[in-house]
């Protein structure tokens, strides 16, 4: 394979994840595959020759999305105020269910992405478990509030940003006005 056509193949594979994004994003996980290659401007062999599946093109979306949320860990953890990163986390990671609806669905349902789902979970345990541990021994974390409360907290405003989309970052700060110690 020529130089030219490695560029053109990473292009358009970047291409057609980004295309996906917006359109998964928005549209859910019902957007056709045709729609995905009208918006990256390639065919719809092309589509097929990068992601065998639709499930495949699924999961390159999920990937990045899931980067983001782990990224989002690494900088809470890395905050001075143990609060702040806490708080900093939950408010971006709520940030990017508004954005991309995909995620949110992945993740509710389980159908597709499992295993990304899963990977993701996996790698962001310890990391919530360390961002809660921190919070409470900083004192400004209710002191019976678990790791495994987060996921309510996340449940909870994904249901707002679904009916007051607008409202989610107000409702959050009632939330994490009650988590306070």
């Amino acid at each position: 394979m020529a130089l030219s056509e490695r560029v053109d193949a990473r292009r358009n594979h970047a291409r057609l994840v980004a295309a996906a994004r917006t359109l998964l994003a928005r549209e859910g996980l019902d957007v056709s595959v045709r729609e995905i290659a009208r918006e990256s401007g390639v065919g719809v062999g092309t589509v097929y020759r990068h992601f065998p599946t639709r499930d495949d093109l699924i999961d390159a979306v999920l990937k990045d999305a899931f980067e983001e949320i782990v990224a989002a860990g690494d900088r809470a953890l890395a905050h001075d105020d143990a609060w702040l990163g806490l708080a900093g986390f939950i408010d971006e990671t709520l940030a990017l269910t508004a954005r991309n609806r995909v995620v949110k669905v992945v993740v509710e349902e389980g159908e597709r992405g499992r295993e990304r789902a899963a990977s993701m979970r996996a790698r962001l345990r310890p990391m919530t478990a360390e961002l809660v541990r921190r919070a409470q021994e900083a004192g400004s974390l209710r002191a019976d509030f678990t790791p495994e409360d987060l996921s309510l907290v996340f449940w909870g405003t994904a249901r707002v940003i679904d009916l007051a989309p607008g409202s989610w970052r107000r409702h959050l700060g009632f939330v994490l006005d009650g988590l306070r110690a």
